[in-house]
């Protein structure tokens, strides 16, 4: 009787052991299932690494990438799009960390718990995304050659419809990338998202800002420009000879002697909470991918280094999604709609799965501000810019050109929005050493946001 109790009490305490673990393991599959199944070695999901499953569309319901009936991932059929989509999308080899292949793998994929991975429930799932194609194919072939980022976005429902990065590769054909090969210098990297560069002369709009709400009579005050002048014992120099310049003009002449002595006005804490307050020293999430924070630092009031922050250059960064960001912000009356890339993920039947878009808002200043900087930066734009690009209805922008070190071509920016409800964009374009911001990267802009307006993109 003893043995049998002890092979009864045995057998009891190895079905506990097998209950408990069977429960663990149900435990884990419900919660980590999805990360099991999204690795590479999954033979449902990938093949020789590549995902096999899901399909990606653009906001048109055009197809961007798929799987073709022979089991292999698939882009668009336009080169010049695959370029511009690379770094939305992905390559095949998952090189590029923000694509949606690689971010967005388990959804794809179209796993539950019920069910996994098993392959009579179709190709996986559907990752629609904000963006035109037809756009981005435009923005890659204004911008190619060149190093650098144009964004746009519609700044009152938050939809990114442009995100395009240089310099990239066509994933149809994916080149031999040696190391010191200047042809692909970061083609790995998402410019608009995962970078943070010096801002020059688009910095000045948060410096007029700050000056607009601590600095009494600004906007009546004149500043004198000879081409240079002397902050702490040391030298500023301007682009021009402005002679004597108002509030307004200071900004739209882009005058560094102006902003040499607004800056000294604002001094260092309050550029600082204003950078940071619009959002230009944090990271941003976009549909779940993590931008590139910016930084200022904060020199000693006084001196020669905060009269160059406050211009935006000394130890400014600014990402460039950061930058249209607050374009949207400024349109939109101080209130800033969230951008993001990501609409809705349906199964291969049509059914939705999950609501992935809609950002937030949030008033990041008052609406008396951002009045005021928004009539400054169309003043901008009809009193200078569009002499050389040519007019574009409701365009308020502003050009920077940033230096960044001795023999080398500065940076070339140029961010703003359309103050029109029927067209509501922001955007911001850098060039990396592409030399005046309103020639190279005005010209970008231009161009892109008039292709904006035809293809209907503002709707």
């Amino acid at each position: 009787m003893r043995k049998t109790a002890s092979r009864a009490l045995a057998a009891l305490f190895l079905v506990a052991v097998i209950c408990i673990g069977l429960f663990v393991y149900i435990i884990r599959l419900a919660r980590d299932g999805d990360e099991w199944t999204s690795f590479p070695v999954n033979s449902h999901a990938y093949r020789s690494g590549v995902l096999v499953k899901g399909t990606i569309t653009d906001r048109n319901e055009e197809i961007i990438s798929a799987v073709d009936e022979d089991g292999q991932r698939v882009f668009s059929d336009s080169e010049s799009a695959r370029r511009g989509l690379l770094h939305i999308v992905g390559d095949r080899e998952g090189n590029i960390g923000t694509g949606i292949l690689n971010l967005y793998s388990k959804q794809l994929m179209g796993y539950d718990f019920i069910n996994g991975t098993y392959s009579l429930r179709g190709n996986g799932n559907t990752v629609h995304l904000t963006v035109d194609t037809e756009l981005s194919a435009y923005a890659y072939e204004q911008i190619k050659y060149r190093k650098g980022a144009v964004a746009v976005y519609n700044y009152k429902t938050g939809e990114l419809l442009c995100l395009v990065s240089t310099p990239g590769f066509d994933p149809d054909n994916v080149p031999v990338i040696e190391d010191g090969d200047e042809r692909y210098d970061g083609a790995y990297m998402n410019r608009c998202l995962s970078s943070a560069f010096t801002p020059g002369s688009i910095f000045k709009i948060v410096t007029a800002a700050a000056a607009i709400e601590t600095v009494d009579g600004i906007e009546n005050m004149t500043f004198e420009c000879d081409g240079s002048c002397e902050i702490d014992g040391e030298t500023i120099t301007c682009s021009g000879y402005h002679g004597t310049v108002g509030f307004y003009d200071a900004l739209a002449q882009s005058c560094n002697c102006a902003f040499a002595e607004i800056s000294q006005l604002v001094g260092a804490n309050t550029l600082a909470k204003y950078a940071e307050k619009y959002g230009l020293t944090e990271s941003h999430s976009i549909s779940g991918i993590t931008t590139a924070a910016g930084s200022f630092t904060k020199a000693p009031d006084g001196s020669t280094d905060l009269s160059w922050s406050g211009i935006g250059q000394y130890d400014d960064l600014v990402n460039p999604v950061a930058a249209m960001r607050l374009m949207g912000a400024i349109a939109s009356g101080g209130i800033v709609r969230e951008p993001y890339l990501v609409d809705r993920i349906t199964t291969s039947g049509g059914l939705p799965t999950a609501l992935v878009g809609k950002g937030g808002s949030s008033r990041i200043m008052t609406k008396e501000t951002a009045d005021k900087l928004k009539d400054m930066l169309s003043y901008n734009y009809t009193s200078n810019y569009c002499y050389t690009l040519g007019y574009i209805d409701g365009m308020c922008a502003k050009s920077g050109t940033a230096e960044v070190g001795e023999g080398e071509e500065p940076h070339s920016w140029y961010v703003g929005f359309i103050d029109d409800p029927e067209c509501p964009l922001a955007f911001a374009v850098i060039v990396e050493n592409g030399g005046w911001g309103l020639t190279t990267s005005g010209t970008i802009a231009a161009n892109v946001i008039a292709k904006a307006r035809e293809s209907g993109c503002c709707s």
